[in-house]
């Protein structure tokens, strides 16, 4: 995990809101409780079958925040006709279905999935303003002393006290890269 005075190092939004048709994937897979560890073998042995597709941009497991057992992944892809070609050849793909994705089905209780944007000002870098927001910390007591120096920058309270009234809902949790994740 990395640290920053900023702490922030992607930035993603839903709607329109660029110029180019790239989109990004949030797959959330929340797993039967006993099978955690057995989907987490499979994924990391047979990533490559799905990588060979399209572009895997991250993927972590939830260690808190809301429900257990959850891993959280996006993949890129360049506009929806591409994400429609790569889910069609994934469902042609033999190896794929044989090795992946039939033996990890039984062990998913639910999925989720969201399609987002950059917004036009950011890169999945250092962006200056947030709508989904990764953030990465040394530890997860170098967030909590992180965030307690942060309520006490009146900036922070002020921008916080602007924003609070356009929030629809917060989520957090804590990610752990996995060791195939391209971005740690």
């Amino acid at each position: 995990m990395l640290s920053t005075e900023l702490e922030v190092c992607s930035s993603f939004a839903t709607g329109p809101r660029q110029y180019d048709g790239t989109l990004y994937e949030f797959r959330t897979y929340y797993l039967k409780p006993s099978k955690m560890n057995e989907f987490l073998e499979n994924t990391k042995k047979n990533i490559h079958l799905r990588t060979a597709h399209s572009e895997l941009v991250g993927y972590w497991s939830v260690e808190f925040g809301g429900r257990m057992n959850k891993v959280f992944h996006i993949w890129k892809y360049d506009n929806f006709a591409h994400r429609t070609e790569v889910r069609k050849a994934l469902a042609k793909d033999k190896e794929w279905q044989e090795q992946y994705l039939i033996p990890n089905l039984a062990l998913i209780d639910k999925q989720e999935s969201e399609i987002t944007y950059l917004v036009p000002w950011c890169k999945p870098e250092k962006p200056p303003k947030e709508v989904h927001v990764l953030w990465w910390n040394e530890s997860a007591d170098s967030r909590a002393a992180g965030r307690h120096q942060s309520h006490e920058d009146p900036r922070v309270v002020a921008a916080v006290r602007e924003s609070v009234n356009f929030l629809e809902s917060q989520q957090n949790m804590l990610l752990i890269p996995m060791s195939f994740s391209p971005l740690k």
